[in-house]
């Protein structure tokens, strides 16, 4: 009897869900019995032919439920709208299909298009500053913006930045999870997911129910790195998680980029460190095309911005003192001189003007990471 796809699948999901058959004992399984089907209907003296398969994992083999685990998982899935694909569906990404270590089943919830063949990964700390906030936007814009799928890994921080600027150019993104995908981690970012399942995939390796716990996480990075031709790292401290994924992006033998920081601050070691040690240093999106040979789109990525407001001298003097980073107001009035009133007066309008922003605890910061250029002062 011929297998429908369903049936195959019920196989690849329950041979998965059994304690024990992680990753490495699942495909040295199918090596051995050609199948997941052959390897559940296995004996146990044929189970016991193979190498470091432990008795305890045998016993698990014959005597576990796993066909109303998979039919649970299955239906779950038909519930929720979610695929799984397995290794051999041709759906399964062809990048990641190419790592030492790709996942023997994925579960996606969205759709995963030929496109994303041209898939770039942005990653990063979870407290990011204000310019890797601003730069990761900017350059996942851009790379959407000229046809790049923005893979990243949904945690706060650079990753929510990478996903959220290539929304914002109309371009696809893919989140990859280290939970269940019925879990929405980090929670504020439920709304997002849906978001980034329109327009791209959600897609995680874990079963329905996995709770986002730390040792989920690592084995994750590799297949953000796996999805992609490149990664891009923006802001890690010395001991960054983004760093794993750095490490597996080299391993899977691809490109590996970094964006510069300031040398003074303890979220740009990492970054700086890999371009030390050979990582390609980015500056704009063209940095990226150009090593990946992809050319630029013929249409400009960023709409033309609307011409800055005309300052006057004071004001002029007050905007030139807040910089990328908050800076607190007494800071500010210690550098430009003159009264606590007259510096709140400019500031609040500044921010009509849409130039500065107020952060809490009388913070502040530009709006925009660039000095103006063309400010004209009036009397």
């Amino acid at each position: 009897m011929r297998l429908n796809k369903d049936d195959t699948l019920l196989f690849w999901i329950g041979l998965g869900s059994i304690p024990g058959v992680g990753r490495s004992t699942f495909r040295k399984l199918i090596n051995h019995f050609g199948s997941p089907e052959r390897a559940l209907s296995a004996p146990h003296s044929s189970l016991k032919e193979i190498k470091r398969l432990s008795d305890k994992v045998i016993n698990n083999i014959i005597s576990f439920p796993w066909r109303e685990h998979a039919e649970q998982d299955m239906a779950k899935a038909a519930e929720m709208n979610i695929d799984i694909f397995t290794m051999n569906d041709p759906a399964y990404p062809e990048h990641l299909k190419k790592i030492s270590d790709p996942p023997v089943y994925i579960y996606v919830k969205g759709i995963l298009k030929p496109e994303d063949y041209n898939a770039l990964a942005i990653v990063g700390t979870r407290q990011p500053t204000h310019y890797g906030r601003t730069i990761t936007h900017r350059l996942s814009y851009d790379l959407a913006a000229a046809g790049l799928t923005i893979v990243s890994g949904l945690a706060r921080g650079i990753d929510t930045q990478a996903h959220r600027g290539a929304l914002s150019a109309k371009g696809r993104t893919i989140a990859v999870l280290g939970c269940g995908i019925d879990i929405a981690y980090p929670p504020e970012n439920k709304d997002l997911i849906d978001e980034i399942a329109h327009h791209g995939a959600v897609i995680t390796e874990y079963p329905f129910g996995t709770k986002p716990e730390s040792g989920c996480f690592p084995a994750r990075n590799r297949i953000i790195s796996g999805l992609a031709r490149g990664t891009v790292v923006v802001e890690a401290a010395e001991d960054s998680g983004s760093l794993i994924t750095a490490n597996n992006a080299v391993e899977q033998g691809r490109k590996l980029f970094a964006v510069p920081g300031n040398i003074g601050h303890t979220a740009s070691r990492g970054t700086n460190n890999l371009i030390k040690q050979g990582a390609i240093l980015v500056e704009a999106a063209a940095d990226v095309l150009d090593v990946l040979g992809l050319s630029w789109p013929v249409k400009q990525s960023i709409a033309p911005q609307a011409p800055l407001p005309r300052l006057t001298r004071d004001e002029e003097e007050v905007f030139r003192h807040v910089t990328n980073e908050p800076k607190h107001i007494d800071s500010i009035l210690n550098e430009v001189g003159g009264t606590a009133g007259k510096l709140g007066g400019i500031l609040i309008s500044l921010e009509l003007q849409k130039l500065v922003k107020q952060c809490p605890g009388k913070f502040f910061i530009r709006q925009d990471s660039e000095v103006p250029s063309n400010t004209r002062h009036e009397p």
